[in-house]
């Protein structure tokens, strides 16, 4: 309808529920496209997949350097790490071969040892090889001179100094291991008494 003036009034002027600002002259309604710019830089799109490492996921061991190889110990050495007393004596003695060795096994199976090779020659020479328990020691040295045998100057200093240290260091270190390779010489009786054995120097 015309109002005065000859004018027809303005339908968004009349509406109470439109805001014109009188500065500007023109309504409060967003742009479209400053709408879409405005979420374009506030909210970023979605990227790939990121793997998170837990449990499911381990990590595998690597060298940094690939020239450097991963070695296992070596197994021999560990052996010798686990037997400290391996001890290497010389004997003689003026008893038959095989009833020497007979009685020497029963020995040292009696007092809890390992015999683990034995064998003499046609020249009478034993050769043993046997282990047993550090707490042992005095009872494997009282065997070895109740058989007869004459051991070398070399292999008493060894045997004494395992008992010394068996005797001295704490009681668990009488459940380690012990080695002897023990080489005896027999000579018949009627030249056991004129000649000097081999191994008693």
């Amino acid at each position: 309808m015309p109002g005065s003036g000859g004018f027809a009034e303005n339908p968004l002027t009349t509406n109470p529920a439109v805001k014109i600002y009188p500065a500007v002259g023109r309504l409060n309604y967003p742009h479209p496209i400053f709408s879409k710019c405005c979420k374009a830089n506030v909210f970023q799109t979605r990227s790939g997949i990121v793997r998170v490492r837990n449990n499911f996921h381990p990590v595998w061991r690597a060298s940094d350097k690939a020239f450097v190889r991963l070695r296992m110990p070596d197994q021999s050495a560990m052996r010798a790490a686990t037997i400290p007393w391996a001890i290497q004596m010389r004997a003689t003695s003026a008893e038959e071969p095989s009833r020497l060795v007979q009685s020497l096994t029963g020995a040292i199976l009696g007092c809890g040892g390992w015999v683990l090779s034995r064998g003499a020659n046609d020249m009478g020479r034993i050769s043993m090889l046997f282990e047993f328990e550090r707490r042992s020691c005095v009872d494997i040295y009282g065997l070895l001179i109740a058989a007869g045998l004459e051991l070398s100057h070399s292999g008493h200093i060894r045997f004494t100094e395992l008992c010394q240290c068996t005797r001295s260091q704490p009681p668990d270190c009488g459940v380690e291991i012990a080695s002897v390779d023990l080489d005896i010489q027999t000579l018949p009786v009627e030249m056991a008494g004129g000649v000097q054995m081999p191994g008693t120097m």
